[in-house]
């Protein structure tokens, strides 16, 4: 295993690279058809989960220093409520884009340090025991990974496929 130059870290490398997995996992199958599918008209399609995943891993790049830009972010940014009016990007595409981004945030992260960790970044939750910092940021992000895996592994099996089959890619390193 990798190991981070931040102590801060060290439970947030294996979470990154277990939502990696998940994110692939959860998506595998899935039609382009029934990744559009909305169910009763009240929940947010597959795309729309895995893009706001995307969302999260690029915001996660920008506050640790990277540049790079989500290609679909006018269709995501900030959770971005789904538009059913729009054409959204296929799974495909966000699959492109999450092997795009993670790797080069999964090294950032193995890079951050404490100081870089603890800056303040102000994020208008005026939560008192929250602070806004760089660090509470990556584990939100974190948190909204799980939250969004867990989301397309409910919509898997409402669209009748299985569950996630939980075949780790040894290969994977980010």
């Amino acid at each position: 295993m990798d190991t981070s130059t931040s102590k801060k870290l060290d439970i947030i490398i294996p979470a990154f690279r277990g939502h990696s997995q998940n994110f692939l996992m959860v998506l595998d199958g899935i039609s382009e058809e029934n990744a559009l599918k909305r169910i009763e008209g009240r929940t947010n399609h597959i795309v729309w989960m895995a893009g706001n995943f995307l969302d999260m891993r690029y915001a996660l790049g920008f506050i640790l220093g990277l540049k790079e830009e989500f290609e679909f972010k006018d269709f995501f940014f900030q959770g971005k409520a789904l538009d059913e009016n729009l054409k959204y990007p296929t799974l495909q595409q966000l699959k492109e884009s999450f092997h795009k981004i993670s790797p080069l945030v999964y090294q950032r992260l193995l890079e951050v340090t404490d100081e870089e960790l603890d800056k303040a970044f102000p994020m208008g939750m005026n939560i008192d025991f929250f602070p806004e910092t760089v660090l509470n940021f990556v584990g939100m992000c974190i948190g909204r990974e799980d939250y969004l895996c867990g989301q397309i592994g409910l919509m898997r099996k409402i669209l009748n496929y299985e569950g996630m089959k939980y075949e780790f890619d040894k290969d994977l390193k980010y």
